[in-house]
């Protein structure tokens, strides 16, 4: 409770605050639990409902923690036309149940796609033998 505290006071308490907020706790803890969206809410001013509907509109935040790494795979129509979608069956053949194979629209990468994200590093140009070494390498 005290790095969520933490992380509450170096945002304010303004309204506006609430992403940054979640991106915080998403990244500190793996999920955004409903004990922390209620001490967001407390925080902000705002209901429980308000932060919910925030966390579960986002596709980046969890309410429970999955401890598998991720890849985020573009599947926007620049990526598609270059072969995204043929490239995700093969990611989650390789993936398994070892590493999570999340969907992304638009990385801003379009005119070198296909593209993937592994934590804040964004990879280009990627085909499947590219997107194996890179889901081996988790």
């Amino acid at each position: 409770m005290a790095e969520l505290n933490e992380i509450l006071r170096a945002h304010g308490s303004r309204q506006d605050a609430l992403l940054p907020i979640l991106h915080d706790v998403q990244a500190a803890f793996g999920h955004v639990s409903e004990v922390t969206i209620r001490e967001i809410a407390l925080h902000l001013n705002l209901s429980r409902a308000e932060v919910s509907g925030v966390v579960s509109f986002y596709h980046d935040y969890h309410r429970t923690p999955d401890p598998r790494p991720a890849i985020k795979l573009c599947r926007a129509e620049s990526c598609q036309s270059r072969g995204s979608e043929a490239l995700a069956i093969a990611a989650e053949k390789v993936a398994g149940a070892r590493v999570r194979v999340e969907t992304v629209y638009c990385l801003g990468l379009c005119s070198v796609g296909p593209n993937a994200m592994i934590g804040h590093e964004v990879h280009a140009r990627l085909d499947n033998g590219k997107v194996a070494a890179l889901i081996g390498a988790l």
